[in-house]
């Protein structure tokens, strides 16, 4: 019986986001060929739209905010485009496109707006997923495939966050949001379940995050291949990619 294999991937952060990650990531698309792709959210960093930018200043006119909010989203627009030409040179029909919290902020936008621009700010529209062939989950919503559960993993937290999910949920839950790669397991009656942090893709630097103050953080880059097989049950490869490089089926790619 042959596997159905997905590529899943966490927060990217775009135009935010580690170019060498996201290389590698694009190489091994081409060489795992799966049949879907999930991406688990925050894919564009969208701070154009951040309502903390506004904390500590007046908010000017709309027709001043709109060309650095179009200029992000033309950005985040043209990386994704990057990672389509990888899933379409090896023919990936069934994409998945979760909402994250970031990805939000231009849903919100949107509403606070509604009356003076079009729909084509919100999150959906935005980055073209239905042109782009991507099924929509809003943010919260778990999208289920086989026994596993993935979201984009702003839920639940603390220290422990992968061990908090499986408690918390009491099934196999993969999700990103909180940048750091974790895996907690359990045994329950009714069988074994995990939950698995998958880190970010974003640019790690102190530089890029400035509002961490320069505290350092346990980040990784990583994204998982896990592949599905009779009864729903499944498999979950995490390849962590370390300075721009990881080995993938005996390969080792450079970004």
């Amino acid at each position: 019986m042959k596997v159905k294999r997905y590529i899943v991937t966490p927060d990217k952060h775009f135009p935010l986001h580690d170019e060498k990650a996201i290389s590698v990531l694009c190489q091994a698309i081409e060489i795992v060929q799966p049949d879907g792709y999930i991406d688990l959210g925050d894919i564009g960093e969208f701070s154009s739209v951040s309502h903390w930018q506004w904390k500590k200043k007046k908010r000017p006119p709309l027709e001043v905010q709109l060309p650095r909010i179009d200029q992000e989203i033309m950005e985040v627009n043209k990386w994704i485009d990057v990672i389509d030409e990888s899933l379409d040179k090896v023919n990936v029909k069934e994409k998945h496109q979760i909402e994250g919290n970031h990805d939000d902020w231009l849903n919100s936008f949107y509403r606070e707006n509604e009356h003076q621009v079009f729909s084509g700010y919100q999150f959906k529209n935005a980055v073209r997923l239905e042109e782009r062939g991507y099924e929509y989950h809003k943010m919260g919503k778990y999208l289920k495939i086989g026994k596993l559960n993935l979201y984009h993993g702003h839920h639940y937290g603390g220290q422990y966050h992968a061990k908090n999910h499986l408690t918390k949920l009491g099934g196999n839950i993969m999700y990103g949001h909180h940048h750091d790669i974790q895996q907690a397991s359990a045994t329950h009656i009714d069988g074994a379940k995990s939950a698995w942090s998958l880190g970010c893709l974003k640019d790690m630097s102190s530089e890029k995050n400035s509002w961490l103050g320069g505290r350092a953080v346990n980040w990784g880059h990583a994204f998982a291949i896990v592949d599905f097989y009779h009864g729903g049950n499944f498999t979950v490869h995490v390849v962590q990619i370390i300075d721009g490089k990881t080995s993938l089926w005996g390969e080792l790619l450079h970004g």
